[in-house]
This record gives structure tokens, C-alpha cells and sequence, in this order.
């Protein structure tokens, strides 16, 4: 009972006959009579595995460009949502370094009832002139994503403009086409998690340029 009451219960030293097990052993035991504290226990094992440590329980800083030297004129470009993310501001950003800025080069569409024909005339556009094309919350126009699906299998690299890329938006949907996720460069950025992440989420979003502006003598 006392080891079930404990707040931190993978911490807590278990009776004498118990003493030898393994960490892996101490989960299993902990997997049976607290399982709501299994996920801390496995950062912690991870953490504190020799052959694994602690960057492989903190998530990698989210870079676009990096994405989009993976991506093609006929790969689409996917970010699957989170709560309280909007990938288009650093769509926008990246847009404006490669020379793509809205209106002109970058149309940003959110999709919704009738927006279909409009973002089917916005990608036949952007095919022929090489121009980005932003489709926000695809998961709203599910009557649409066949004709999406449709669209992405009939991109062709001898036929479409090499600079033109097509950015979607979607929270999780079993509606989503499978052909467009398994086709397509698939992102997703989760919201920082404690002080430590948000600063370094936050700094990597300053470029050097800013930080040379300053006046300040003990920047």
C-alpha cells in the first residue's frame, strides 16, 4: 500500500527480496500496480541508460529548411497539427529567405466549404509558374481530399515547375489521404515543454543578423 500511495512509486526502494532487480524489472512491476506513472519511468530509464541518455527523451528543434531540402515539386509537404502550433507563420518565414512571398509567390488558402475550386485553380497556377501553395486545415474540406489525392498522384516532375511546392495542414484525420502522407514530407511540431525548451525554441528563431543589430555593449 505504501509503495502504491507513493507519489513517485519507481523511485521508492522496493522490500529486501526485490533489491537485485533490474531497472527494466522495476517497470514491469510498476507497469501492474501504478501504470499512470510508467511513462515518467521511462524517461527516466532512458535517461539514465548508458547506451541511450537523455537526447533521446528531448525532442530536436523543429527546422523547416531542413524539411524542405528533403521535399520536391511533386512531394507535398505535410504538418500534422498540434494544439496550439500554426506552422504558416514559419511557412511564411521560409518563403520570404527562398524568395516566396504572399501573395505573389506563396497562396495561402484555408480550406473550408467551396474553398476546393479555388485551391485547385491556385495549384494548376502555381504548377506552371513554380509559386508555393499553402492549404491550411485540410481536415475541414473532407468532401475535397479525394480530389486532393487525385491531384498530388497526377504531379508530374517532367510537366511541373521544379520550384513549386504544395504545403497542407491537417489535424490527425482518418479522412486524410494515405497515397499524400506516404508520398509526402510528413512534419509535426509539438509545443515546447518547460523553461528549458521554450528558450531554446526561442533563440533558434533569431537568426545572427538580429544579433549583430544590437547596440548593446555585453550582448
Amino acid at each position: 500500500e505504501e509503495y502504491y500511495q507513493d507519489k513517485n512509486p519507481f523511485q521508492k526502494e522496493l522490500p529486501e527480496d526485490l533489491q537485485d532487480i533490474t531497472m527494466f524489472q522495476k517497470m514491469i512491476i510498476l507497469r501492474c500496480l501504478r501504470p499512470d506513472c510508467v511513462v515518467d519511468a521511462i524517461q527516466t530509464f532512458v535517461e539514465n541508460e548508458p547506451s541511450l541518455g537523455k537526447e533521446f527523451i528531448e525532442p530536436p528543434l523543429f527546422d523547416l529548411g531542413k524539411c524542405f531540402e528533403d521535399s520536391s515539386s511533386t512531394m507535398p509537404l505535410v504538418f500534422i497539427l498540434s494544439v496550439g502550433v500554426d506552422p504558416a507563420k514559419d511557412v511564411y518565414a521560409l518563403g520570404k529567405e527562398k524568395g516566396f512571398e504572399a501573395p505573389e509567390r506563396l497562396i495561402d488558402i484555408s480550406l473550408g466549404q467551396g474553398q476546393g475550386i479555388k485551391a485547385e485553380r491556385a495549384i494548376s497556377k502555381a504548377v506552371e509558374d513554380g509559386s508555393w501553395v499553402l492549404l491550411q486545415n485540410c481536415h475541414l474540406c473532407v468532401s475535397w481530399l479525394p480530389r486532393l489525392e487525385k491531384i498530388v498522384q497526377d504531379l508530374n516532375p517532367d510537366t511541373t515547375n521544379k520550384d513549386f511546392r504544395l504545403w497542407l495542414t491537417s489535424m490527425p484525420s482518418s479522412d486524410f489521404p494515405v497515397s499524400v502522407l506516404q508520398n509526402g514530407v510528413k512534419m509535426t511540431n509539438e509545443p515546447p515543454k518547460g523553461l528549458r525548451a521554450n528558450l531554446k525554441s526561442t533563440f533558434a528563431g533569431i537568426d545572427e543578423d538580429l544579433f549583430d543589430s544590437s547596440e548593446r555593449e555585453d550582448k
